[in-house]
């Protein structure tokens, strides 16, 4: 009995050790975070708009019925990423016609108008999620997520962090151009 107990700190070391390398795998990509809300119904939410914005609130009811599938960004002022991602969707509505809408994610109503008044408002609606309700509703893990949602409501494609660089615009484009909202030779 003794010598079992001995190991018990080599076994947990072992584990240990084993899900760090896990960890350190280059071909581990964290933004592949599975999403249960893939292939099924949006979830059902209805937000206010942002006092403040001139663009009406958002919710469930407007994913459906769309002749194309539309954008769904989440973000917020406090987010750095958000920041950084923020010219690249602007640019997909600007250069390719994409319809984005926004959830404004535990924010401060005259934090994100101000940063919309400063960066520009790329968005066609923004529901106001003060309390992180429809984050939670929509799984999401922080901010910056962008979803792809089909035309019935239907949410396809799920990006975690932001969509900056080379590498992640590509991938983004890729999926837009498969969920048919960009032309076959716009990736």
């Amino acid at each position: 009995m003794t010598r079992f107990l001995a190991l018990i700190p080599l076994l947990l070391a072992v584990v240990i050790g084993g899900f760090f390398l896990w960890g350190l795998n280059p071909e581990r990509d964290p933004n592949e975070i599975p999403s249960v809300l893939i292939s099924q119904p949006a979830p059902d939410f209805s937000l206010k708009p942002i006092p403040g914005v001139a663009v009406p609130g958002f919710a469930r009811e407007d994913l459906l019925n769309n002749d194309k599938p539309v954008v769904v960004n989440v973000f917020a002022s406090w987010c750095v990423p958000c920041r950084a991602e923020h010219s690249v969707l602007t640019n997909l509505v600007e250069r390719e016609g994409i319809r984005l809408f926004g959830i404004n994610y535990k924010d401060k109503a005259e934090d994100a108008a101000r940063w919309l008044a400063e960066l520009g408002n790329p968005y066609e609606r923004i529901g106001a999620d003060t309390n992180g309700r429809a984050g939670i509703e929509w799984g999401i893990s922080g901010v910056p997520e962008t979803f792809i949602v089909g035309g019935d409501g239907t949410v396809l494609y799920r990006y975690v962090g932001p969509v900056v660089g080379d590498v992640a615009i590509a991938k983004f484009r890729a999926a837009l151009t498969q969920a048919g909202v960009l032309g076959a030779g716009a990736s």
